[in-house]
């Protein structure tokens, strides 16, 4: 309380700017002993129910995660995007400890509910963030690790966090720190696979570094338009942060706008796709644009394009 009531803590440290945020907006009390609220199993099933196909796309990730942090006491947990747990993956000997936590399918675990947290704080500020043991606001969370990251939607808008929670009093911080490397990528993982899956009839282009999680994504439909984009792409070339698309040619993008136009653009791109289809045959590609042999020779010269 000493932290929040300073004036200068919050503007250094972004753990006090979560305090006084659990504090003076949330109004909480760290000495709170009385576990959060969750919801009935009518409120979990409609939660789960919006966003059913986002967690068929994540289950085989997260039961990646947990096959390689479960055996250390470590549960793996999906919410949306109001702090909700959604789905989690425990080891058995200490689902009791976590039931006693709250970390568990309808509870909720916003910074509003529960002061300074993995799930609330990587929510609150967009951003993976650990919180350790005593860096949680509330005195009855400190034994406990997290480590967090937000999952955005193919629209761009926050979706989700992905968690992972420690029961272990010997977690130490080099390991949250290896954790916190595997959540992060996994959140990322996530997040392509469900872009990928809203855009089936799209053709994805990679457009950025962005390890396993595939980086900044578009995309693109038969016309060479951007339908979508990840949040990372839409930074990356300054699309709208989040929302629909203004449509624009994918050429655009990657500063290729010059040279040939309109319907000699579109006319040298038809051509070359033939030919290539065609292994360079220009007879075959002729047959498969409807021309005759001669016609393609003519506009092949016209187009630049050599035989």
């Amino acid at each position: 309380m000493s932290t929040v009531q300073s004036r200068s803590a919050a503007a250094r440290s972004p753990l006090a700017a979560s305090w006084s945020r659990s504090a003076e907006r949330h109004g909480l009390d760290p000495a709170t002993g009385t576990s959060g609220e969750r919801l009935d199993a009518a409120g979990l099933k409609e939660r789960r129910e919006r966003l059913e196909h986002f967690m068929r796309v994540a289950e085989p990730r997260l039961d990646r995660l947990f096959g390689l942090v479960g055996n250390a006491g470590c549960a793996v947990l999906l919410t949306d995007a109001d702090g909700i747990v959604l789905d989690q993956r425990c080891p058995e000997a200490d689902e009791e400890t976590f039931q006693d936590w709250g970390l568990c399918p309808g509870s909720d675990w916003s910074e509003a509910a529960e002061g300074t947290n993995g799930i609330g704080t990587c929510l609150t500020e967009r951003r993976q963030v650990t919180i350790h043991r005593d860096e949680h606001f509330l005195a009855r969370n400190i034994g406990m690790s997290c480590m967090d990251a937000p999952i955005f939607g193919p629209d761009g808008r926050l979706l989700a966090a992905l968690d992972v929670s420690s029961a272990r009093a010997d977690q130490t911080e080099s390991y949250n720190r290896l954790t916190t490397a595997m959540v992060e990528e996994t959140a990322r993982a996530i997040e392509a696979d469900f872009f990928r899956a809203s855009w089936p009839k799209a053709r994805i282009i990679v457009a950025g570094e962005g390890g396993a999680g595939g980086g900044a994504l578009l995309a693109v439909d038969a016309d060479d338009i951007v339908v979508g984009a990840t949040r990372d792409a839409r930074r990356a070339f300054g699309l709208e942060p989040d929302g629909a698309l203004k449509p624009r040619p994918a050429p655009d993008l990657f500063g290729r706008g010059d040279g040939p136009s309109g319907f000699e653009k579109g006319e040298r791109a038809a051509v070359i796709r033939a030919l290539a289809r065609a292994n360079g045959n220009v007879s075959e590609a002729a047959r498969a644009l409807g021309v005759g042999r001669a016609t393609l020779y003519r506009r092949m010269k016209r187009l630049g394009l050599g035989n």
